[in-house]
């Protein structure tokens, strides 16, 4: 009777991954989002192309770019995650747009993946706030660098704990 109790019990537990689809789909469906905000920018942005300045076109382009980071971030995300928590992604198995890193990525690599596309879509705002130099104030750009000092250093930490925790002996 425990042995019965025991594999249903572990049966419910390992089925319990798939809780986490809906949340991978709905991340998916922000791709969506994103795909929008970033046409209707476009066309808003070429509408008025004679009127933009130079600064004012390249804070556009930091946007685009900025939010291709982030739509990055979410695939990356979604597949590691599927992949790493609930299931193979079997139609990507032999298809030849299949990354490379798809199904190698595991929890740490993700972690390591996640903090420098954070990183990078931080640079890309404080690049932003620097072109676009009057819409901030000196204190929200400091705030902005010390936020991003600390993404950065806690990447650093992160990497630091991965790699002494990969050389670790594993004492049974």
């Amino acid at each position: 009777m425990g042995k019965f109790i025991e594999r249903i019990l572990e049966r419910a537990m390992f089925s319990s991954r798939w809780a986490l689809a809906p949340v991978y789909v709905t991340l998916c469906l922000t791709l969506l989002v994103i795909t929008y905000k970033v046409i209707a920018l476009f066309l808003y942005e070429i509408t008025h192309l004679n009127e933009l300045s130079l600064n004012e076109l390249l804070v556009f382009v930091l946007h685009i770019v900025d939010l291709a980071l982030v739509g990055n971030l979410v695939l990356m995300v979604v597949y590691a995650s599927y992949e790493n928590f609930i299931s193979k992604i079997e139609v990507a198995k032999n298809h030849p747009d299949r990354r490379s890193w798809m199904g190698a990525v595991d929890f740490s690599g993700l972690k390591l993946k996640l903090i420098a596309s954070i990183v990078a879509i931080s640079s890309i705002g404080l690049l932003e706030a620097f072109i676009d130099v009057g819409s901030k104030t000196s204190e929200e750009i400091y705030l902005m660098i010390y936020i991003h000092a600390i993404f950065i250093l806690s990447g650093l930490v992160i990497a630091i704990m991965d790699y002494v925790s990969g050389n670790t002996k594993h004492h049974p």
